[in-house]
C-alpha cells in the first residue's frame, strides 16, 4: 500500500530529536506525566515529532487519535467531537498539532477538557507559542505537565538528514550554512539540490534571502500561470477553487490540484495553505519584484472575499471578515500581528437569560450608570447584542451592541448620554435623509479587544443598508486603539458626552461620503502603497445632498447639459449617482445620466408628454422656450405643466437612485 510507503519514507527522514523521544517514552510507560507540550516555530518539526510520537505509541500497544488545528473550527464542541477516543481508556494517546491555530481554547481546554482525561492517558500539544504562566502556576499542573521546547536539529543531525535525502556531498556545506537545523528549509533545500543535481555555492548566505529561498526551495515553475497561482495561495489566508477561479479564471481547477500536490502546500478543511516560510518570502518578493502585478492580484483575491462578505450568513460573516483582513493582519502602529482566525471568546445572540450578565459585564468593564445604559437598549433592541464567552469555561466576559437609530424619543435621548451626542453630532453635521439611519456601537469588555469583536463591528459596516453615520463610544481609549481606529477611518471627535463621572470618545465615519466600497479601497491603498493618499486616492469625499438641494442640482445641471464644462461643477459630480459610474470622467458620467434618465420617461405610456417636453428643451438645443412650445404643437401653458411635471419626475427618479443605488428599492 502506498500508506506504507510513505510512512517508510517519513521514518526514514526523521533524524535526531532523541531527548524529546526519551520523554515522551517516559511518559509512554508509566511516567507520572500525563500531559507533553511541544512549542517551536513553523518548520522545527512539530509534526514530524508527533508523527513518530505515533508511532512510538502503536509500537506500545497504546490507541492513538490526532487532532489537527489547522483544519479544526476553534470551539469546543468541534474539539472535543474530534479528541473524543481520549476518554475511552486509560492506555489512549491524544496528538494535538497545529495548537496555535486554536489557541484561544487554551484555557478551556486546561480547566474544563484534560482534568476529564483517565489517569494513564497521554496528551501531546504541539503548537508554536508555549504555555501561558496560568499553567506552570496552578501546583495541579506541576508534576503533570511537561514542557518540551523544540529548536534546530544539532549539527551532526542536519547532516544525517541531508545524506537520508540523497544531498551531494558537494552541495551538503553550502546548503547547511544556508538552512542551519532547520528541519523544513533543509527538507525543501535538499528537495531542490537532489533534483538539480548539487546546491553547489548558490546556498551561500550572502545572496538576498528571498531570491535564494525562491529559487532554491521554489525552482522554476511549469508557467506564469502556476507561478501566479502559488502566489495567490500564499496571498490569502486559505485558498478554495472558487477564489483561485476568481483571481485566475483560466485553468483554475487545474492549477488548484497541481497546488495540492506541491511538499510545501498543505491541505484543510478551510482550503490550501502553504508553509510559513514560503508564504513569507513569495509575498516579499512579489511585492519588490512586481509591485504593480501584486496590487492587481490583491485587488481580485480582494473583491472575491469582500463579495463573500456580503453574501455570507451571520453565523459565516466573522470568518469571512477575518480572511478578507488577513493581508492586513500586520498593524505597523500597533507593532502586532492580529490572531487569525479563531478568539479565545465564542460569540452567541443575546438571550433573556443572559440579563444578569449583561449587566455584571457591563457593570465590571465601565461601571453602573453604563450597565444602566446597557440594559436600557437591550430591552428595547435585543437584536443588537452579541454576548461573548470565553471558550474555556463558557463564561460571558465581554458584550457589543450595534444600535440602529432612524429617530429617537425624549426617553432615549435622556437615557444615554452617548447615543444623545451622537445624535446631536449626526444632526448638526448631515442629517439623515429618508430610509436612512445612524448605527452606535457599544463595547463592554474589561480588558484588550479581541479580533473577534472587531469583525462583527466590522461586519456590520460592510454589510448594513442605508446606514448614514457610524459611531463607536470608548471610555477613555488607549492611544494604541485611537490610533488602530483611526487606521480604519475613523475619525474621534472633539465633543466627549459624559457618562457618570466618565467621558467617552466618540470614533465617527460618514458612511454617505465615504461608502463601504471607497472604504475598502482606502484600506488597499494602506496594504499597496502604505498611504491611504497617493495614486488612486480619491481627491474627494461624496457630496451628502438634501433632497431640495439634489433637486435643485438636477434643474441646474439640465440647463447646462449642453455645456459639458459647465457640468463639471455641479455638486451631483459627487454624489452616490455618479460614483457608482467609476471610471468615468464626473462630467461626461453626469451628461450621459442625465440624457439616458429622460430617454427612460419613453418607456411609460404616462410619461411620454414629460419625455418630449424634456427632450426638446434640453436634448435639441432649443433656444427659447416659447420656441419649444411651438416645436411640440403645445400651448405654452401645457408645454410649461408638462415640462415642470417632467423635471419633478426626473428629480424623484434620481433621488431614488441617489439613496437605494441603481438596482435599489425602498
Amino acid at each position: 500500500m502506498l500508506e506504507w510507503r510513505l510512512r517508510a519514507a517519513r521514518e526514514t527522514a526523521f533524524v535526531g530529536r532523541e531527548e524529546e523521544l526519551a520523554v515522551f517514552s517516559a511518559a509512554l510507560y508509566g511516567g507520572e506525566c500525563s500531559v507533553l507540550y511541544v512549542h517551536g516555530p513553523g518548520g522545527i518539526g512539530k509534526s514530524a515529532l508527533l508523527r513518530r510520537f505515533a508511532h512510538e505509541a502503536a509500537v506500545a500497544g497504546r490507541p492513538v487519535s490526532m487532532v489537527d488545528g489547522r483544519s479544526l473550527e476553534p470551539s469546543p464542541v468541534a474539539f472535543e467531537a474530534e479528541a473524543e477516543p481520549v476518554f475511552r481508556g486509560a492506555d489512549a494517546v491524544l496528538l494535538i498539532d497545529g495548537f496555535e491555530r486554536i489557541q484561544g481554547l487554551a484555557g478551556w481546554l486546561r480547566e474544563r477538557f484534560l482534568p476529564r482525561v483517565p489517569m494513564g492517558a497521554l496528551v501531546v500539544i504541539a503548537g508554536r507559542n508555549p504555555p501561558d504562566l496560568r499553567w506552570r502556576a496552578d501546583p495541579g499542573w506541576a508534576g503533570a505537565l511537561e514542557v518540551l521546547p523544540l529548536r534546530d536539529l544539532r549539527a551532526g543531525d542536519a547532516q544525517a538528514l541531508m545524506v537520508s535525502s540523497g544531498v551531494p556531498a558537494e552541495s551538503r556545506e553550502s546548503l547547511s550554512a544556508f538552512a542551519g537545523g532547520h528541519p523544513l528549509a533543509l527538507l525543501l533545500g535538499a528537495a531542490v539540490a537532489v533534483k538539480e543535481g548539487g546546491a553547489g555555492r548558490r546556498w551561500t548566505p550572502s545572496q538576498d534571502v528571498v531570491a535564494t529561498l525562491l529559487d532554491q526551495l521554489v525552482g522554476e515553475l511549469p508557467s506564469a500561470a502556476h507561478r501566479q497561482a502559488l502566489e495567490i495561495c500564499a496571498h490569502a489566508y486559505m485558498t478554495t477553487e472558487d477564489l483561485l477561479r476568481a483571481a485566475l479564471p483560466q485553468d483554475a481547477g487545474t492549477l488548484f490540484r497541481w497546488l495540492r500536490r506541491l511538499p510545501y502546500v498543505e491541505s484543510s478543511s478551510l482550503g490550501l495553505f502553504p508553509h510559513d516560510v514560503v508564504r513569507e518570502v513569495l509575498e516579499a518578493d512579489l511585492r519588490w519584484r512586481d509591485p504593480e502585478g501584486y496590487a492587481v492580484m490583491h485587488e481580485r483575491v480582494h473583491a472575491h472575499l469582500a463579495e463573500r462578505v456580503r453574501a455570507a450568513s451571520d453565523a459565516e460573516v466573522l470568518g469571512a471578515v477575518a480572511a478578507l483582513l488577513y493581508p492586513h493582519r500586520v498593524y505597523p502602529h500597533r507593532g502586532t500581528e492580529a490572531h487569525f482566525p479563531g478568539s479565545e471568546f465564542q460569540e452567541e445572540v443575546l438571550r433573556e437569560e443572559d440579563a444578569g450578565a449583561l449587566l455584571r459585564v457591563a457593570a465590571t468593564a465601565e461601571g453602573a450608570a453604563s450597565a444602566r445604559g446597557a440594559a436600557f437598549w437591550a430591552e428595547r433592541q435585543p437584536e443588537a447584542f452579541r454576548v461573548y464567552r470565553r471558550a474555556e469555561s463558557g463564561e460571558p466576559v465581554a458584550v457589543s451592541a450595534w444600535l440602529r437609530l432612524a429617530r429617537l424619543d425624549e426617553e432615549e435621548l435622556a437615557a444615554d448620554p452617548i447615543v444623545a451626542g451622537a445624535w446631536a453630532h449626526a444632526r448638526a453635521t448631515a442629517p439623515l435623509r429618508a430610509g436612512e439611519h445612524v448605527a452606535v456601537g457599544r463595547i463592554w469588555m474589561p480588558h484588550d479587544i479581541s479580533p473577534v469583536v472587531e469583525w462583527r463591528m466590522i461586519a456590520n459596516c460592510l454589510r448594513t443598508e442605508r446606514m448614514a453615520w457610524s459611531y463607536i463610544a470608548a471610555r477613555r481609549p488607549s492611544q494604541a486603539w485611537t490610533d488602530h481606529l483611526r487606521h480604519y477611518g475613523m475619525r474621534d471627535l472633539s465633543e466627549q458626552p459624559l457618562l457618570g463621572d466618565d467621558a467617552y470618545t466618540l470614533f465617527v465615519h460618514d458612511w454617505r461620503a465615504v461608502p463601504a466600497q471607497a472604504w475598502l479601497e482606502r484600506m488597499n491603498r494602506l496594504l499597496i502603497a502604505g498611504s491611504a493618499d497617493g495614486p488612486g486616492a480619491a481627491t474627494a469625499e461624496l457630496a451628502v445632498l438634501s433632497r431640495a438641494e439634489f433637486a435643485e442640482a438636477v434643474r441646474e445641471a439640465l440647463r447646462r447639459l449642453s455645456r459639458p464644462e459647465a457640468l463639471a461643477a455641479s455638486p451631483l459630480t459627487r454624489t452616490r449617482l455618479i460614483a457608482e459610474r467609476a471610471g468615468r470622467d464626473p462630467a461626461a458620467a453626469l451628461g450621459d445620466l442625465l440624457r439616458q434618465a429622460i430617454d427612460g420617461l419613453r418607456e411609460d405610456p404616462r410619461s411620454v408628454k414629460f419625455h418630449r417636453a424634456l427632450s426638446v428643451t434640453f436634448l435639441r438645443g432649443t433656444p427659447t422656450r416659447e420656441l419649444a412650445a411651438e416645436r411640440l404643437g403645445l400651448p405654452f401653458t401645457t408645454y410649461r405643466r408638462h415640462l415642470m411635471a417632467g423635471i419633478e419626475r426626473l428629480c424623484s427618479d434620481l433621488w431614488h437612485r441617489e439613496l437605494y443605488g441603481t438596482h435599489g428599492s425602498t
